[in-house]
């Protein structure tokens, strides 16, 4: 295993929040990571919420973030395997990053095999089948018609309405502790994914870490945030380890 080149996942950095002087710091250490690690990458997984707004006109997009484009770019550029699996607040992206920095944008939740290990990857969000609200919301934010009519905006007023909405979408519902019993990924995975022979589940979105036995030949991770936890989980072709930076 020593020449083996390694595989990241990560997730929720929510750039842009709540500030730009703080998103700035996260950014950098961000970026830091990235630069850390693209000797021995041979894929980095972004698993949604990199954004904690994205939204794409055709010939505009949102100001800021420039290291970290720049580090998927120069990355994806080093023949490194950038994918993005968007979330719930970057789910207006299009094709701007996929376009400019190469990186393999996913919109659903996606089974892949890595080294002969089965993979189950998604974001996180809309799990929750008893969660309507949301999924009333995320069928607004994907309707064709009403990303269209948004895009008629000026940017500027566009940016304000969805930033306040995003971040007071954050402070209103925050981040509740891993509960076994009642957590919705673990819900979802003994429901739908427990016995269809995947050796990893990997999600973000719950901005907790968490390393979970679903049974005796399958583990649940998910991956923690680059708000407060700065967790990742790596795979070295055998097993995976979610450790901090």
């Amino acid at each position: 295993m020593k020449n083996q080149k390694l595989i990241y996942f990560l997730s929720d950095a929510h750039l842009g929040t709540p500030d730009h002087a703080s998103s700035l710091v996260r950014e950098k250490k961000l970026v830091a990571f990235l630069d850390e690690i693209k000797e021995q990458a041979s894929d980095v997984f972004l698993m949604g919420d990199l954004f904690d707004f994205w939204f794409e006109y055709k010939s505009v997009v949102p100001r800021g973030f420039s290291r970290i484009l720049g580090k998927i770019a120069e990355l994806s550029d080093r023949g490194i395997r950038m994918h993005y699996f968007t979330g719930n607040h970057d789910i207006w992206m299009f094709d701007y990053l996929a376009s400019e920095t190469g990186i393999i944008v996913y919109r659903h939740p996606t089974a892949i095999t890595l080294n002969d290990k089965h993979f189950f990857l998604a974001h996180g969000d809309g799990l929750d089948e008893n969660d309507r609200t949301f999924r009333i919301l995320k069928w607004i934010f994907t309707n064709r018609f009403l990303q269209w009519a948004f895009a008629r905006l000026h940017p500027n007023l566009a940016f304000r309405i969805a930033n306040g909405w995003s971040r007071h979408s954050r402070m209103l519902h925050g981040v509740d502790p891993f509960k076994e019993e009642r957590e919705p990924i673990v819900q979802y995975a003994r429901k739908y994914l427990e016995n269809q022979g995947y050796d990893f589940l990997v999600f973000g979105h719950r901005h907790c870490p968490v390393d979970y036995p679903l049974n005796d030949s399958t583990r649940l991770f998910i991956l923690g945030d680059w708000m407060t936890h700065f967790t990742y989980a790596v795979f070295d072709g055998e097993k995976i380890k979610l450790t901090a930076f």
